[in-house]
């Protein structure tokens, strides 16, 4: 009885274990962060751009060629002659470049890959449609674990290879584009 009751408990503890391999990755001790292919990941989109450019151009050349003349032929004079040419040449150009953008937002990105240095290459996109206007977020980019914060949300500025894109369409959109006919006019002229 001895021997069944032993070979059933070692049957049961066979069939029933847990595999530890699979909660490897999850400590007791710390958050739950992402670190495999297919754990997700919360972006903080807090993005802020400002350019400015600004040139001046100035160039000029003058030449200037003359002649004169004047004289007496025995006890007639000549008549006094003088010749000019010139020429002059100015050119002056200025322009100016001004750009400034900001968003903010929250994404949810999936980690794609894990590289052999541990970090995470992850991508994600958000659409946000609001009376037929539509803004799509999209952000891809490369990860170190260490970067992501103990709520498993990193913020953009510690992606290195981002690339965040913004882009809308709908009534505001297509109101902001040249019509056919302008752009036939352009095209031509």
């Amino acid at each position: 009885m001895k021997k069944f009751l032993l070979i059933s408990l070692l049957i049961n503890a066979s069939i029933f274990s847990q595999v530890m391999r699979k909660n490897s990755q999850f400590s007791l001790f710390s958050d739950n962060k992402a670190a495999m292919p297919g754990d997700a990941v919360t972006i903080i989109v807090i993005e802020s751009t400002q350019a400015s450019n600004s040139s001046q151009t100035s160039s000029g050349r003058t030449s200037d060629l003359g002649l004169s003349a004047s004289g007496t032929v025995g006890t007639s004079s000549v008549p006094k002659t003088d010749i000019s040419l010139g020429t002059k040449n100015d050119f002056k150009g200025s322009g100016t470049t001004s750009t400034n953008g900001m968003i903010r937002t929250k994404i949810s990105a999936v980690v794609d890959t894990v590289l052999a240095n541990g970090n995470l290459v992850i991508h994600g996109s958000k659409k946000i449609s609001i009376n037929g206007e539509d803004q799509i977020v999209n952000i891809k980019g490369v990860v170190r674990p260490i970067d992501i914060m103990p709520d498993n949300s990193v913020y953009s500025y510690n992606i290195s290879d981002a690339e965040i894109t913004f882009e809308g369409s709908g009534l505001i959109d297509s109101s902001q584009k040249p019509g056919w006919l302008t752009k036939l006019f352009h095209w031509l002229f």
